[in-house]
């Protein structure tokens, strides 16, 4: 029977001694979700090469928003994300990368020092540390003590999900978020399949069903999981093929909040949100997530999770909320916002050939 440890041992093997670029790795999660928009690959081009070439992800789950905070992000790698989030946060803000893989992180510490030059900055506003990511306690990551959290193609791999997902709430600051892209499965795979090192160090072992991970993220208490993106995950390799069988794998975004007052099902109150505009990448159109869009001047009616992710966080500079929750109206129906349908060729295209 595999142990939380060995486990940790096949993938830190895979990522950190086997795979040499990511080329080597066998379906396409890596860009599985498509290409970048504009704001993040204008700050990917000040990455290092050696720091690209050597990172595994299945997404670019970078929000917006993060001028002066403090990020961290789990499973790191060589730093890719760190990198990109490094310029968004600016000189006053710190970004914090763990990773459990030495290997990994000695391309990510040894280009600290280039990075900030090529910023502009006095000194690097990254710091790495090797841990686990179901213990952020030992890695100094105290309550309370973050605004954002990223992932990206990691918690997957976890033995122990739901460590993850507490360890991140309880680090969180209360308006924080989880933004995290992973692979989820359309079924609950087989023990064999689930413990297989391969499928399980190539983000599919350790997906999980996707209704079973959603339910996960409510019981740790962020109760409204919204998803940004999601993708087909394509398998480049026969006998992985094989093994999976009808089993269908997706990248997906997800922005989990931690808002201890959310409502379990979306409630309406007759409010209305109206985005005042100025967040970096939606300067006219701003996306909560897949479904709610906002556009610059134009009031939108939101249930109070909604409005609670908009004036609750660290978005609520952006949006004027009018209403109060004095007289309840019943269940509200969150379709696509008004905004979202007219702007839906704005969402992430799914990968194609150039994507990565």
């Amino acid at each position: 029977m595999n142990t939380d440890a060995s486990v940790r041992e096949w993938v830190s093997d895979y990522y950190g001694k086997l795979l040499k670029s990511s080329e080597d790795l066998k379906t396409n999660a890596c860009c599985a979700t498509g290409a970048p928009p504009e704001w993040i690959s204008s700050r990917l081009e000040h990455v290092h090469g050696d720091v690209l070439e050597r990172f595994y992800g299945c997404g670019f789950p970078i929000p917006q928003g993060l001028e002066g905070l403090r990020v961290l992000d789990l499973g790191c790698g060589t730093g890719r994300d760190v990198y990109v989030i490094s310029q968004l946060v600016g000189e006053s803000g710190e970004v914090i990368g763990l990773d459990m893989t030495a290997e990994q992180l000695e391309v990510a510490r040894r280009t600290q020092g280039w990075h900030a030059d090529r910023f502009g900055f006095s000194k690097p506003n990254t710091k790495f540390v090797q841990g686990y990511i179901e213990d952020l306690a030992s890695a100094g990551i105290e309550d309370g003590s973050i605004d954002v959290i990223v992932s990206n193609c990691v918690v997957n791999l976890s033995p122990r999900k739901d460590i993850v997902l507490a360890e991140a709430y309880r680090v969180l600051a209360e308006g924080g978020e989880f933004y995290l892209s992973d692979v989820v499965v359309d079924r609950r795979l087989d023990p064999e399949l689930a413990n297989d090192p391969v499928l399980h160090s190539e983000c599919l072992g350790g997906a999980m069903y996707r209704a079973d991970f959603e339910h996960l993220v409510r019981q740790i208490g962020f109760v409204d999981p919204r998803v940004m993106t999601e993708a087909p995950i394509t398998i480049q390799n026969d006998e992985i093929i094989e093994k999976v069988g009808d089993a269908t794998f997706q990248s997906v975004t997800y922005r989990l909040f931690k808002l201890p007052g959310l409502d379990h099902r979306c409630e309406d109150y007759g409010e209305m949100a109206t985005y005042k505009g100025g967040v970096l990448g939606g300067e006219e159109v701003f996306w909560l997530d897949q479904n709610h869009a906002f556009e610059v001047g134009r009031p939108e009616s939101v249930c109070t999770n909604t409005a609670d992710m908009l004036m609750k966080t660290r978005f609520a500079e952006y949006f004027e909320l009018e209403g109060d929750r004095s007289t309840h109206l019943g269940p509200h129906i969150c379709g696509l916002t008004d905004a979202a349908r007219e702007h839906a060729d704005q969402k992430a295209p799914s990968c194609g050939p150039s994507c990565c």
